[in-house]
């Protein structure tokens, strides 16, 4: 089962700490773990009801006692076991989105740590760069 910190919900769900703290207060169904540290742990199941609450306040445009009803409409209705289902699916897809983001995040760190001269080349000035922008050692490296 993945983990999450509070940090890795705010870049996944592109909304701030404190909104995820505030959901937290106000829908008792988000339940993280705290750490040794007093730090929050989030589970696979805390972010999809995130996920699934960002979509109802801001896409559907629910109010968050409207959002809360219909979360527990949702987690203790019918079609229970298609909703299993469908919750597996998305928690592998997650874990997929993470796995994306961490790498994109890896790469672009590694790419600003290329030391100049270990075979990185120097950009090109683009055709929207004025042409006395150009440094006298790019100005030569064109002729």
């Amino acid at each position: 089962m993945a983990t999450y910190s509070i940090g890795d919900l705010e870049r996944l769900l592109r909304v701030k700490n404190h909104v995820i703290r505030y959901w937290e207060k106000e829908i008792p169904l988000i339940q993280p773990q705290k750490s040794n540290f007093g730090r929050r742990i989030y589970r696979d199941r805390d972010l999809q009801i995130l996920f699934r609450l960002k979509y109802l306040l801001y896409d559907r445009r629910y109010t968050i006692e409207g959002a809360k009803a219909q979360l527990y409409l949702e987690l203790t209705g019918e079609n229970q076991d298609l909703r299993g289902r469908i919750a597996a699916l998305r928690s592998e897809l997650l874990s997929l989105l993470v796995l994306v983001q961490d790498s994109d995040t890896q790469h672009e760190i590694n790419e600003d740590n290329q030391k100049p001269g270990t075979g990185t080349r120097r950009p090109l000035p683009t055709l929207q760069d004025p042409p006395d922008a150009l440094t006298n050692t790019q100005a030569e490296e064109i002729h």
